[in-house]
């Protein structure tokens, strides 16, 4: 099981952008089958990744405000689902749909 933190307020958005290192953010809507299938690829991935990396976790359809402060504050199109890799409080890997991929997430680090 993946061991998400739920991005609920825009504090920890803000956080996020402070941090040093790198986190993921994955942003899912409930509703959209594509969406359900990209998030079980990822945490049948998940244990690829580094066990320092901080993972959130966005239902789009609680908080899609929250999605708006995401594309704003790290410059990326809004997307669903959408997985971002920071560093340093920067995306730099914004990859969406059927593109996610914790292996290529692994290579950029």
């Amino acid at each position: 099981m993946t061991n998400w933190t739920l991005l609920e307020s825009a504090g920890q958005i803000d956080e996020i952008k402070k941090q040093a290192g790198y986190s993921i953010i994955f942003k899912h809507s409930t509703r959209c089958s594509i969406s359900m299938m990209a998030k079980r690829k990822f945490e049948m991935e998940v244990g690829d990744l580094p066990d320092n990396i901080s993972l959130y976790f966005l239902d789009l359809i609680k908080h899609r405000d929250l999605s708006n402060k995401i594309a704003t504050d790290f410059q990326v199109h809004h997307e669903s689902p959408q997985m971002l890799l920071i560093k340093d409080g920067e995306c730099i890997l914004d990859q969406s749909h059927s593109e996610i991929s914790i292996e290529e997430a692994v290579t950029v680090m």
